[in-house]
Protein backbone atom coordinates (compact mmCIF):
# COMPACT_ATOMS: atom_id res chain seq x y z
CA UNK A 1 0.00 0.00 0.00
CA UNK A 2 1.30 3.30 -0.96
CA UNK A 3 2.09 5.91 1.80
CA UNK A 4 1.08 9.78 0.93
CA UNK A 5 4.04 12.09 2.39
CA UNK A 6 3.75 15.87 2.45
CA UNK A 7 7.14 18.18 2.75
CA UNK A 8 7.47 21.27 3.06
CA UNK A 9 8.95 23.65 0.13
CA UNK A 10 11.22 26.49 0.92
CA UNK A 11 13.69 27.07 3.84
CA UNK A 12 12.80 24.11 5.31
CA UNK A 13 13.50 21.54 2.44
CA UNK A 14 17.21 21.60 3.67
CA UNK A 15 16.30 20.35 6.92
CA UNK A 16 13.76 18.30 6.68
CA UNK A 17 15.93 16.29 3.86
CA UNK A 18 18.24 16.08 6.09
CA UNK A 19 16.05 14.26 8.95
CA UNK A 20 14.54 11.92 6.72
CA UNK A 21 17.74 10.73 5.12
CA UNK A 22 19.26 10.03 9.12
CA UNK A 23 15.54 8.44 9.47
CA UNK A 24 16.31 6.02 6.61
CA UNK A 25 13.41 7.56 4.32
CA UNK A 26 14.70 7.71 0.50
CA UNK A 27 14.16 11.10 -0.48
CA UNK A 28 14.63 11.26 -3.90
CA UNK A 29 13.92 14.20 -5.79
CA UNK A 30 13.72 16.34 -2.38
CA UNK A 31 17.23 17.25 -1.74
CA UNK A 32 18.50 20.48 -1.65
CA UNK A 33 18.17 22.63 -5.07
CA UNK A 34 15.84 20.31 -6.68
CA UNK A 35 13.03 21.86 -8.88
CA UNK A 36 11.08 18.78 -8.19
CA UNK A 37 7.89 19.03 -6.24
CA UNK A 38 6.59 15.37 -6.66
CA UNK A 39 8.23 12.69 -6.18
CA UNK A 40 7.31 8.22 -6.05
CA UNK A 41 9.52 5.86 -4.84
CA UNK A 42 7.93 2.66 -5.16
CA UNK A 43 10.73 0.28 -3.79
CA UNK A 44 9.76 2.20 -0.37
CA UNK A 45 5.95 2.67 -1.11
CA UNK A 46 6.28 6.11 -0.72
CA UNK A 47 4.71 9.28 -2.82
CA UNK A 48 6.01 12.58 -1.88
CA UNK A 49 4.76 15.95 -2.68
CA UNK A 50 6.52 19.04 -1.72
CA UNK A 51 4.00 22.22 -0.62
CA UNK A 52 4.03 25.56 0.80
CA UNK A 53 3.94 24.15 4.53
CA UNK A 54 0.68 26.39 5.50
CA UNK A 55 -0.80 24.05 2.98
CA UNK A 56 0.29 21.19 4.56
CA UNK A 57 -2.00 20.66 7.43
CA UNK A 58 -4.66 21.44 4.73
CA UNK A 59 -3.84 18.41 2.70
CA UNK A 60 -3.62 15.88 5.50
CA UNK A 61 -7.12 16.81 7.23
CA UNK A 62 -8.83 16.31 3.72
CA UNK A 63 -6.87 13.04 3.53
CA UNK A 64 -5.07 13.64 0.49
CA UNK A 65 -2.02 12.88 2.38
CA UNK A 66 -1.39 10.47 5.15
CA UNK A 67 1.51 12.09 7.15
CA UNK A 68 3.15 15.64 6.90
CA UNK A 69 5.48 18.02 8.16
CA UNK A 70 5.54 21.30 8.94
CA UNK A 71 5.79 23.90 11.66
CA UNK A 72 3.10 23.32 14.09
CA UNK A 73 1.94 27.17 14.01
CA UNK A 74 0.13 26.30 10.75
CA UNK A 75 -1.57 23.21 12.82
CA UNK A 76 -2.77 26.10 14.78
CA UNK A 77 -3.65 28.28 12.47
CA UNK A 78 -6.03 25.76 10.67
CA UNK A 79 -7.08 23.89 14.42
CA UNK A 80 -8.23 27.41 15.76
CA UNK A 81 -10.65 27.76 12.99
CA UNK A 82 -11.57 24.17 12.25
CA UNK A 83 -10.99 22.36 15.83
CA UNK A 84 -12.33 19.11 14.67
CA UNK A 85 -10.40 18.64 11.51
CA UNK A 86 -9.24 15.29 10.77
CA UNK A 87 -5.90 15.70 11.49
CA UNK A 88 -3.44 14.38 14.79
CA UNK A 89 -0.17 15.93 15.63
CA UNK A 90 2.05 12.52 16.64
CA UNK A 91 4.56 15.08 17.78
CA UNK A 92 7.43 17.32 17.38
CA UNK A 93 10.92 16.86 15.76
CA UNK A 94 14.42 18.91 16.23
CA UNK A 95 14.57 21.75 13.90
CA UNK A 96 14.16 25.70 14.27
CA UNK A 97 11.03 26.98 15.99
CA UNK A 98 9.01 29.55 15.62
CA UNK A 99 7.30 32.50 17.38
CA UNK A 100 4.15 34.36 16.98
CA UNK A 101 4.18 37.73 19.12
CA UNK A 102 1.84 40.65 19.58
CA UNK A 103 3.84 43.68 18.80
CA UNK A 104 3.49 47.26 18.33
CA UNK A 105 4.54 50.26 16.59
CA UNK A 106 7.21 52.67 18.24
CA UNK A 107 5.08 55.68 19.61
CA UNK A 108 1.97 54.38 20.74
CA UNK A 109 2.47 55.24 24.66
CA UNK A 110 3.08 51.26 25.35
CA UNK A 111 6.82 49.94 26.94
CA UNK A 112 8.01 46.53 26.08
CA UNK A 113 5.94 43.86 27.72
CA UNK A 114 3.22 45.70 28.07
CA UNK A 115 -0.65 44.58 27.18
CA UNK A 116 -2.91 47.40 26.37
CA UNK A 117 -6.04 48.17 27.91
CA UNK A 118 -8.33 48.15 25.31
CA UNK A 119 -11.84 49.55 27.30
CA UNK A 120 -13.28 51.94 24.83
CA UNK A 121 -10.54 51.84 22.34
CA UNK A 122 -12.80 51.28 18.81
CA UNK A 123 -11.74 50.57 15.17
CA UNK A 124 -8.09 48.97 16.23
CA UNK A 125 -6.35 47.73 13.15
CA UNK A 126 -4.43 44.54 13.14
CA UNK A 127 -2.02 43.55 10.42
CA UNK A 128 -1.00 39.60 10.07
CA UNK A 129 -0.67 36.92 7.63
CA UNK A 130 -1.69 34.47 10.79
CA UNK A 131 -5.67 35.73 10.36
CA UNK A 132 -7.19 32.62 12.60
CA UNK A 133 -4.58 33.38 15.57
CA UNK A 134 -4.94 37.28 15.01
CA UNK A 135 -9.16 37.03 15.73
CA UNK A 136 -8.12 34.80 18.76
CA UNK A 137 -5.54 37.71 20.36
CA UNK A 138 -8.45 40.19 19.13
CA UNK A 139 -11.53 38.02 21.14
CA UNK A 140 -8.96 37.65 24.35
CA UNK A 141 -8.05 41.03 24.15
CA UNK A 142 -11.66 41.91 23.97
CA UNK A 143 -11.15 44.78 21.58
CA UNK A 144 -14.32 46.18 20.10
CA UNK A 145 -14.97 46.74 16.43
CA UNK A 146 -11.44 45.89 15.51
CA UNK A 147 -10.62 45.82 12.39
CA UNK A 148 -8.39 42.70 10.77
CA UNK A 149 -6.24 43.21 7.82
CA UNK A 150 -4.81 39.82 6.47
CA UNK A 151 -1.80 40.15 3.87
CA UNK A 152 0.41 37.80 1.81
CA UNK A 153 3.60 39.19 4.37
CA UNK A 154 5.87 41.82 5.49
CA UNK A 155 3.71 42.26 8.41
CA UNK A 156 6.24 44.40 10.01
CA UNK A 157 5.63 47.32 7.19
CA UNK A 158 2.36 48.66 8.68
CA UNK A 159 2.78 49.68 12.17
CA UNK A 160 2.38 52.25 13.19
CA UNK A 161 1.18 54.32 9.91
CA UNK A 162 -1.79 51.45 8.67
CA UNK A 163 -2.00 49.27 11.77
CA UNK A 164 -1.63 49.63 15.48
CA UNK A 165 -1.20 45.45 16.14
CA UNK A 166 0.84 43.22 14.61
CA UNK A 167 0.82 39.15 14.97
CA UNK A 168 4.49 38.36 13.57
CA UNK A 169 6.16 35.36 13.13
CA UNK A 170 9.54 35.34 14.06
CA UNK A 171 12.67 33.23 15.35
CA UNK A 172 13.12 35.31 18.54
CA UNK A 173 11.96 38.46 20.31
CA UNK A 174 15.41 39.56 19.08
CA UNK A 175 13.99 38.99 15.55
CA UNK A 176 10.96 40.89 16.53
CA UNK A 177 12.65 43.98 18.00
CA UNK A 178 15.13 43.76 14.68
CA UNK A 179 11.59 44.16 12.34
CA UNK A 180 11.48 47.37 13.95
CA UNK A 181 8.32 45.90 16.29
CA UNK A 182 7.68 46.52 19.89
CA UNK A 183 7.20 43.04 21.22
CA UNK A 184 4.11 43.06 24.09
CA UNK A 185 3.78 39.04 24.50
CA UNK A 186 4.56 36.21 22.67
CA UNK A 187 1.27 34.21 21.75
CA UNK A 188 2.66 31.12 20.16
CA UNK A 189 5.77 29.12 19.61
CA UNK A 190 6.25 25.70 17.95
CA UNK A 191 8.85 23.70 16.24
CA UNK A 192 8.72 21.52 13.52
CA UNK A 193 5.55 19.14 13.78
CA UNK A 194 4.59 15.22 12.01
CA UNK A 195 0.87 15.17 11.74
CA UNK A 196 -1.27 12.68 10.43
CA UNK A 197 -4.66 12.01 8.94
CA UNK A 198 -6.36 10.59 11.82
CA UNK A 199 -8.69 8.40 9.02
CA UNK A 200 -5.44 7.08 7.55
CA UNK A 201 -3.68 6.31 11.06
CA UNK A 202 -6.48 4.07 12.02
CA UNK A 203 -6.88 2.10 8.44
CA UNK A 204 -3.28 2.63 7.17
CA UNK A 205 0.59 0.98 8.07
CA UNK A 206 1.66 4.12 8.31
CA UNK A 207 4.29 2.45 11.17
CA UNK A 208 6.90 2.53 8.51
CA UNK A 209 6.98 6.51 7.95
CA UNK A 210 6.57 6.84 11.71
CA UNK A 211 8.18 4.36 13.12
CA UNK A 212 11.65 5.59 11.65
CA UNK A 213 11.08 9.26 12.36
CA UNK A 214 9.57 8.13 16.03
CA UNK A 215 13.68 8.21 17.65
CA UNK A 216 13.86 11.42 16.38
CA UNK A 217 10.92 12.48 18.48
CA UNK A 218 11.62 15.50 21.03
CA UNK A 219 10.46 17.02 23.93
CA UNK A 220 7.47 19.15 22.61
CA UNK A 221 7.60 22.85 22.74
CA UNK A 222 4.46 23.99 21.08
CA UNK A 223 2.37 26.68 23.22
CA UNK A 224 -0.28 28.89 22.36
CA UNK A 225 -1.45 31.59 25.18
CA UNK A 226 -3.45 34.28 24.07
CA UNK A 227 -3.23 37.71 25.85
CA UNK A 228 -5.78 39.31 28.48
CA UNK A 229 -6.39 43.01 28.12
CA UNK A 230 -3.68 45.11 30.11
CA UNK A 231 -3.41 48.03 31.91
CA UNK A 232 -1.22 50.25 29.38
CA UNK A 233 -2.12 53.20 27.31
CA UNK A 234 -3.43 52.33 23.86
CA UNK A 235 -4.68 55.41 21.20
CA UNK A 236 -7.39 55.03 19.06
CA UNK A 237 -7.61 53.96 15.62
CA UNK A 238 -4.79 56.19 13.25
CA UNK A 239 -5.91 58.21 10.56
CA UNK A 240 -4.49 58.30 6.80
CA UNK A 241 -2.51 61.46 6.62
CA UNK A 242 -3.99 62.93 3.36
CA UNK A 243 -1.22 65.65 2.88
CA UNK A 244 1.28 63.38 0.95
CA UNK A 245 0.56 60.77 -1.98
CA UNK A 246 1.50 57.24 -0.42
CA UNK A 247 2.90 54.94 -3.13
CA UNK A 248 3.18 51.29 -2.42
CA UNK A 249 6.51 49.62 -3.93
CA UNK A 250 7.36 45.57 -3.98
CA UNK A 251 9.41 43.59 -2.58
CA UNK A 252 10.01 39.97 -3.56
CA UNK A 253 10.40 38.55 -6.96
CA UNK A 254 8.72 41.89 -8.91
CA UNK A 255 11.84 44.01 -6.66
CA UNK A 256 13.87 42.77 -9.49
CA UNK A 257 12.55 44.80 -12.05
CA UNK A 258 10.98 48.29 -10.12
CA UNK A 259 14.39 50.22 -9.00
CA UNK A 260 15.38 50.65 -12.47
CA UNK A 261 12.50 51.77 -13.88
CA UNK A 262 11.76 54.30 -11.27
CA UNK A 263 15.25 55.89 -11.68
CA UNK A 264 14.67 55.79 -15.38
CA UNK A 265 11.28 58.29 -14.45
CA UNK A 266 13.60 60.20 -12.33
CA UNK A 267 12.65 59.02 -8.68
CA UNK A 268 15.41 58.20 -6.63
CA UNK A 269 14.40 56.26 -3.24
CA UNK A 270 16.95 56.18 -0.96
CA UNK A 271 17.35 52.53 0.36
CA UNK A 272 15.56 50.53 -2.07
CA UNK A 273 17.65 48.54 -4.79
CA UNK A 274 17.37 45.71 -6.78
CA UNK A 275 18.70 43.59 -4.34
CA UNK A 276 17.63 45.47 -0.80
CA UNK A 277 15.42 47.58 0.86
CA UNK A 278 14.48 49.30 3.73
CA UNK A 279 10.77 49.35 4.30
CA UNK A 280 10.35 53.31 4.30
CA UNK A 281 12.96 54.42 1.39
CA UNK A 282 13.36 58.32 1.21
CA UNK A 283 12.08 59.75 -1.58
CA UNK A 284 13.52 62.69 -3.66
CA UNK A 285 10.07 63.99 -4.19
CA UNK A 286 8.68 65.84 -1.39
CA UNK A 287 5.01 65.15 -0.74
CA UNK A 288 5.60 61.63 -1.97
CA UNK A 289 5.79 58.69 0.95
CA UNK A 290 6.70 55.43 -0.01
CA UNK A 291 6.47 51.77 1.84
CA UNK A 292 7.54 48.22 0.29
CA UNK A 293 5.10 45.47 0.79
CA UNK A 294 4.13 42.58 -0.87
CA UNK A 295 2.36 43.08 -4.17
CA UNK A 296 -0.06 40.76 -3.67
CA UNK A 297 -1.43 42.91 -1.12
CA UNK A 298 -1.40 46.31 -3.05
CA UNK A 299 -4.91 45.90 -4.67
CA UNK A 300 -6.43 45.85 -1.51
CA UNK A 301 -4.45 47.88 0.13
CA UNK A 302 -5.15 51.37 -2.18
CA UNK A 303 -8.91 50.07 -2.54
CA UNK A 304 -9.05 50.57 0.92
CA UNK A 305 -7.00 54.11 0.66
CA UNK A 306 -4.13 53.53 2.83
CA UNK A 307 -1.94 54.01 -0.59
CA UNK A 308 -2.94 56.10 -3.53
CA UNK A 309 -0.95 54.61 -5.76
CA UNK A 310 0.57 51.05 -6.28
CA UNK A 311 3.51 49.04 -8.52
CA UNK A 312 2.02 45.88 -8.63
CA UNK A 313 1.63 43.00 -11.32
CA UNK A 314 -1.49 42.92 -14.03
CA UNK A 315 -2.28 39.79 -12.86
CA UNK A 316 -2.75 40.63 -8.81
CA UNK A 317 -5.27 43.24 -10.03
CA UNK A 318 -7.22 40.89 -11.98
CA UNK A 319 -7.44 38.58 -9.13
CA UNK A 320 -8.47 41.44 -6.67
CA UNK A 321 -10.89 42.24 -9.91
CA UNK A 322 -12.38 39.04 -10.27
CA UNK A 323 -12.72 38.94 -6.40
CA UNK A 324 -14.29 42.48 -5.72
CA UNK A 325 -15.82 43.20 -9.11
CA UNK A 326 -16.59 46.92 -7.62
CA UNK A 327 -13.45 47.54 -6.07
CA UNK A 328 -12.58 51.38 -6.71
CA UNK A 329 -9.02 50.23 -8.22
CA UNK A 330 -8.09 50.43 -12.13
CA UNK A 331 -4.74 50.22 -13.73
CA UNK A 332 -3.45 53.47 -14.90
CA UNK A 333 0.14 52.49 -17.01
CA UNK A 334 1.65 49.19 -18.03
CA UNK A 335 4.65 49.56 -17.42
CA UNK A 336 5.99 46.91 -19.19
CA UNK A 337 8.49 44.52 -17.39
CA UNK A 338 8.15 41.73 -15.53
CA UNK A 339 6.55 40.17 -17.72
CA UNK A 340 5.12 36.28 -18.05
CA UNK A 341 1.91 34.33 -19.07
CA UNK A 342 -0.94 33.04 -17.38
CA UNK A 343 -3.23 29.92 -18.49
CA UNK A 344 -4.18 26.47 -17.51
CA UNK A 345 -1.26 24.17 -16.81
CA UNK A 346 -1.34 20.26 -16.96
CA UNK A 347 0.13 17.41 -16.55
CA UNK A 348 2.79 16.57 -19.78
CA UNK A 349 0.80 13.56 -20.69
CA UNK A 350 -2.49 14.95 -20.59
CA UNK A 351 -4.11 14.61 -24.57
CA UNK A 352 -5.00 17.78 -25.06
CA UNK A 353 -2.88 20.58 -26.79
CA UNK A 354 -5.24 23.74 -26.33
CA UNK A 355 -7.50 24.91 -24.33
CA UNK A 356 -10.41 24.11 -26.46
CA UNK A 357 -9.41 20.52 -26.50
CA UNK A 358 -9.25 20.21 -23.10
CA UNK A 359 -12.34 21.94 -22.25
CA UNK A 360 -14.11 19.18 -24.30
CA UNK A 361 -11.91 16.33 -21.64
CA UNK A 362 -13.00 17.89 -18.63
CA UNK A 363 -16.70 18.89 -19.34
CA UNK A 364 -16.80 14.65 -20.36
CA UNK A 365 -15.18 13.80 -16.83
CA UNK A 366 -18.63 13.65 -15.32
CA UNK A 367 -17.24 15.14 -12.02
CA UNK A 368 -16.03 18.60 -10.82
CA UNK A 369 -13.02 19.59 -12.23
CA UNK A 370 -10.44 20.34 -9.21
CA UNK A 371 -8.78 23.78 -9.96
CA UNK A 372 -5.72 24.41 -7.90
CA UNK A 373 -4.17 28.11 -7.98
CA UNK A 374 -2.51 30.62 -5.91
CA UNK A 375 -5.70 32.83 -8.16
CA UNK A 376 -8.45 31.26 -7.18
CA UNK A 377 -10.72 33.91 -7.91
CA UNK A 378 -9.37 33.86 -11.44
CA UNK A 379 -9.59 30.26 -11.80
CA UNK A 380 -13.12 30.38 -11.19
CA UNK A 381 -13.80 33.43 -13.55
CA UNK A 382 -11.33 31.07 -16.13
CA UNK A 383 -13.53 27.68 -15.12
CA UNK A 384 -17.20 30.46 -16.14
CA UNK A 385 -15.47 32.56 -19.09
CA UNK A 386 -14.52 28.78 -20.44
CA UNK A 387 -18.26 26.96 -19.73
CA UNK A 388 -16.85 24.24 -17.65
CA UNK A 389 -19.80 22.20 -16.54
CA UNK A 390 -18.71 21.28 -12.32
CA UNK A 391 -15.38 23.18 -11.11
CA UNK A 392 -13.97 23.01 -7.28
CA UNK A 393 -11.56 25.75 -6.99
CA UNK A 394 -8.25 24.68 -4.34
CA UNK A 395 -6.65 27.97 -3.13
CA UNK A 396 -2.44 27.14 -2.50
CA UNK A 397 -0.77 29.45 -1.22
CA UNK A 398 2.56 28.46 -3.63
CA UNK A 399 4.44 25.59 -5.12
CA UNK A 400 1.39 24.62 -6.95
CA UNK A 401 3.45 21.93 -9.21
CA UNK A 402 2.57 19.26 -6.74
CA UNK A 403 -0.68 19.19 -7.21
CA UNK A 404 -1.01 17.65 -10.87
CA UNK A 405 -2.26 15.45 -11.82
CA UNK A 406 -3.45 13.67 -8.84
CA UNK A 407 -5.08 16.50 -6.06
CA UNK A 408 -5.67 18.32 -9.17
CA UNK A 409 -6.91 18.45 -12.93
CA UNK A 410 -4.82 21.61 -13.74
CA UNK A 411 -3.47 24.73 -12.02
CA UNK A 412 -4.33 28.44 -13.68
CA UNK A 413 -0.47 29.32 -13.14
CA UNK A 414 1.96 31.80 -13.83
CA UNK A 415 4.71 30.95 -16.32
CA UNK A 416 7.92 33.07 -16.86
CA UNK A 417 10.57 30.82 -18.30
CA UNK A 418 8.52 27.67 -17.91
CA UNK A 419 11.76 25.62 -16.66
CA UNK A 420 9.67 24.85 -13.42
CA UNK A 421 6.65 22.79 -15.30
CA UNK A 422 9.38 21.34 -17.30
CA UNK A 423 11.39 19.85 -14.07
CA UNK A 424 8.03 18.59 -12.70
CA UNK A 425 6.44 16.68 -16.42
CA UNK A 426 3.95 19.65 -16.74
CA UNK A 427 2.83 21.85 -19.69
CA UNK A 428 1.02 25.19 -20.54
CA UNK A 429 -1.93 25.14 -22.64
CA UNK A 430 -3.34 28.85 -23.86
CA UNK A 431 -2.55 30.95 -22.04
CA UNK A 432 -5.09 33.76 -21.58
CA UNK A 433 -3.36 36.32 -20.09
CA UNK A 434 0.38 37.81 -20.68
CA UNK A 435 0.85 40.04 -17.44
CA UNK A 436 3.52 42.82 -16.55
CA UNK A 437 3.68 45.56 -13.83
CA UNK A 438 1.55 48.08 -13.77
CA UNK A 439 0.57 51.26 -11.82
CA UNK A 440 -2.17 50.24 -9.61
CA UNK A 441 -4.58 53.94 -9.24
CA UNK A 442 -7.42 54.36 -6.49
CA UNK A 443 -10.40 55.54 -8.49
CA UNK A 444 -11.27 57.83 -6.03
CA UNK A 445 -7.80 59.10 -4.36
CA UNK A 446 -7.03 59.81 -0.67
CA UNK A 447 -4.45 62.28 -1.13
CA UNK A 448 -5.16 65.92 -1.00
CA UNK A 449 -2.60 66.50 -3.19
CA UNK A 450 -4.34 65.51 -6.58
CA UNK A 451 -1.75 67.48 -8.72
CA UNK A 452 1.61 65.73 -6.99
CA UNK A 453 -0.38 61.73 -7.81
CA UNK A 454 -1.05 63.27 -11.04
CA UNK A 455 2.53 64.78 -11.61
CA UNK A 456 3.87 61.06 -10.49
CA UNK A 457 1.40 59.07 -12.77
CA UNK A 458 2.80 61.11 -15.97
CA UNK A 459 6.36 60.49 -15.02
CA UNK A 460 6.11 56.64 -15.26
CA UNK A 461 3.74 56.61 -18.09
CA UNK A 462 6.60 58.97 -19.75
CA UNK A 463 9.28 56.10 -18.70
CA UNK A 464 7.73 53.02 -20.18
CA UNK A 465 9.42 52.00 -23.21
CA UNK A 466 7.75 51.20 -26.39
CA UNK A 467 7.37 47.44 -27.07
CA UNK A 468 8.70 45.76 -30.09
CA UNK A 469 6.69 44.75 -32.85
Amino acid sequence: MTIKLALPAGDARPHVNQLLSEAGLATTGYEPGSRLMRSELSQEGLVLRIFREKDIPIQVALGNYDVGLCNSVWLAEQQVRFPLQRVVCIGELPGPAVEVWLCAGAGGGLAEGELPATKGVYGVRIVSELANLADLVAVNLRLPAYKLLHVYGSVEAYPPEDAELAIVMAASVEEVRAKGLLPLAMVFRGGLSLIANADALATKPLGEVIGRLAPKLVAASTLLQPPRPGKGRMAGAGTRDTAVVRLAVPDGHAQRHAPAFLRHAGFNFEGYDEKSFVRRPKSNVEGLEVKVVRPQDMPQLIAMGMFDLGIGGQDLLYEHQCKFPASPVEMAVDLGINRYRIGPVVDEAFPARTTAEAITIWNALGRPVRIASEFPAMAERFALDNHLRFASIIPVAGASEGFVPEDADFLVEGVETGSSLIANGLKLLDPFMHSTSCVILGASPVTARRDLLHDVVERLRGSVQPTEG
